[in-house]
This record gives C-alpha cells, sequence and structure tokens, in this order.
C-alpha cells in the first residue's frame, strides 16, 4: 500500500492530542491503558477477492491494478495517523483497505485536507474519499455517495460546560467548525436560523477553521465557547482528554455517511459491490468494533439521497 502525505497534513493527527494534551493535566479519569491500543494492522490481510465485485471493475482500474482514496487524516478515530507518523488508522482507512482487497487491487491512500477533496476528486486526482462524508444536495450534484456506515454530528464544550450551554442552546455564542464539513456548510446555518434568527435572539458566530484541532486549540484556550464536528471523533478526545473537554449528550444529527467517486464514475459499481460485499462479512463488525462503533453498522450499501430527507 501506498501512502502519500505532505509535510503538513502528517502532524495534524498528532498534533491534536498534543494540543489539548498541552492544556489539561492527565488524572485518574484517563481511560485504561487498553482503550487506547492503536490498531495498525491491516484489517484486509487474507480477504479474498469478491468474483462479483472484481467483475465490475472497469478494464483501465484492472490493467493499473491500483485504485486511489483521498482522506484527511487528522480525525480520530475514523481518520488518522499511527504514533509512528507513517500508518494511516482509523475505520476509515480498515475500510478503504478491505475495499481494494475485495476488488483485488492495490491501494493508495492520498493524505489531504478535506476541503480539498471534492476538487481533486473532479479533477481525476482521486479515485474515490472514504472520510465520513455526508450527503448535502450540493456534493450529489458532482459525486456518486455511497452508505457505509452511519455516524452523527456533535458539540462539544470545555470541561464541566461552565456556560450550561445545550445544543439547542447556542445563540450568541462562537462555535468553530472545520472548513468544508456538513457542520459547517448545513448543520450551524440550520441551527443558527431555527434557534436564533428566527426566534429574534443573537446570531451564532460560526468560526471556520482549517482543521478540527485548530477549533478544540481554541476551545482550550477559550477562543471558542463550542465546537461542532463529527459526535465519534469528538467522544473519543474527550474520552482521552476528560480534563479539557466534555461532548454533549444530544446530537445536533444522526446521519448515514458515505464513500464518494466523481458523479458517473466507472468504479462506482465495483465500489459499490465491495462494500456490500464487506458488509456481509464478519470483517465489517471487526472493523466498527475495534474502533468503538459498536451500534453504528448499517446492512445496505445503498446510492445516498441528501441529508434530511
Amino acid at each position: 500500500m501506498r501512502v502519500t502525505t505532505p509535510l503538513r497534513a502528517a502532524f495534524a493527527a498528532t498534533s491534536l492530542t498534543l494540543a489539548l494534551v498541552a492544556c489539561g493535566s492527565v488524572d485518574a479519569t484517563q481511560p485504561k491503558e487498553s482503550d487506547q491500543v492503536e490498531h495498525t494492522d491491516d484489517i484486509s490481510a487474507g480477504v479474498q477477492p469478491d468474483p462479483a465485485a472484481v467483475k465490475l471493475l472497469p478494464e483501465s482500474v484492472k490493467t493499473k491494478g491500483r485504485i486511489s482514496v483521498a482522506m484527511d487524516l487528522s480525525s480520530p478515530p475514523t481518520t488518522f495517523m499511527a504514533a509512528d507518523n507513517k500508518t494511516p488508522i482509523g475505520f476509515n482507512p480498515d475500510m478503504a483497505r478491505l475495499i481494494a482487497a475485495k476488488l483485488g487491487v492495490k491501494l493508495q491512500i492520498d493524505n489531504v485536507k478535506f476541503d480539498t477533496i471534492i476538487p481533486g476528486l473532479q479533477g481525476g486526482r482521486f479515485d474515490f474519499t472514504a472520510t465520513t462524508m455526508g450527503a448535502t444536495e450540493e456534493r450529489l450534484k458532482v459525486l456518486d455517495m455511497i452508505n457505509y456506515f452511519q455516524n452523527g454530528t456533535g458539540v462539544a464544550v470545555p470541561r464541566g460546560n461552565p456556560q450550561k450551554l445545550a445544543v439547542h442552546d447556542l445563540c450568541g455564542r462562537r462555535v468553530g467548525v472545520q472548513s468544508g464539513t456538513t457542520a459547517e456548510i448545513k448543520w450551524l446555518p440550520q441551527l443558527n436560523e431555527k434557534d436564533c434568527v428566527s426566534q429574534g435572539k443573537p446570531a451564532i458566530t460560526g468560526v471556520t477553521l482549517p482543521s478540527v484541532n485548530d477549533s478544540l486549540t481554541q476551545l482550550a484556550s477559550k477562543r471558542l465557547d463550542a465546537v461542532m464536528y463529527d459526535f465519534t471523533s469528538l467522544t473519543w478526545t474527550a474520552k482521552r482528554q476528560p480534563n479539557v473537554l466534555e461532548v454533549l449528550p444530544e446530537r445536533v444529527v444522526s446521519a448515514k455517511v458515505n464513500v464518494a467517486l466523481p458523479k458517473g464514475s466507472p468504479l462506482t459499481p465495483a465500489i459499490q459491490a465491495a462494500i456490500q460485499s464487506i458488509i456481509d462479512s464478519p470483517k465489517y463488525a471487526e472493523a466498527l468494533d475495534r474502533w468503538g462503533f459498536q451500534g453504528l453498522g448499517i446492512e445496505t450499501a445503498a446510492m445516498a439521497v441528501p441529508l434530511g430527507q
């Protein structure tokens, strides 16, 4: 497996933990060591190609023998770097490796900023992405999107929630979001309109930053009141840094997330078949369980519909 990693992105995942450690001390409430094990083994080892999925591969891909996947490796536990700063780990790299194995091809992982993934797909730089992407109407105009598990959007606040914030009580607050995410383009604007603007209350100030690491660092330094991001990633971080932040129990939304390819890609049928083959195998439950995603699996690798429908 080949991994390409721009230097600025290579340090993003490790800086998330380091930045938070710098802002809070470790105590007995930290998770036990077994909860922090890095799964660096290749989950696809020994997985045989699925003949039905292989049959759907375009001849050009069969000839090349490799597919490329774009990921922003800065979001534990779905998509991040191991401590060696060179091994992509998390649920999304696991799924991408399994997809390649089911198709009988090699995998190239390209580590790029999240908001460059869609332009990269459109420009032919990558074959697909497995990066916990929600299906908005705008994205579906340019992408084929295939369901592969469930996730949600949550809100993190400083430890103890000193301002007593709630998901529907963020009016007048500064809330950090990562550039290009559904939190930025859909959920925060929707929450602001429904809970604040339409009620004559002060608007939420959305602060768009390049990465969730930047948002959480500003939360820890009190430059933000809250951070809106993937619920699984926020919960993962809060368990490891309980002195720094906590996640509000209510989610902003729960929804299926998707693997994405360029609209009309000849590779889409094969990828969809590979995902369904994974879902139908024990490897799917294994991948979910080892990242703490019990209960987030789905049964059908369906083509996505817009969020909220």
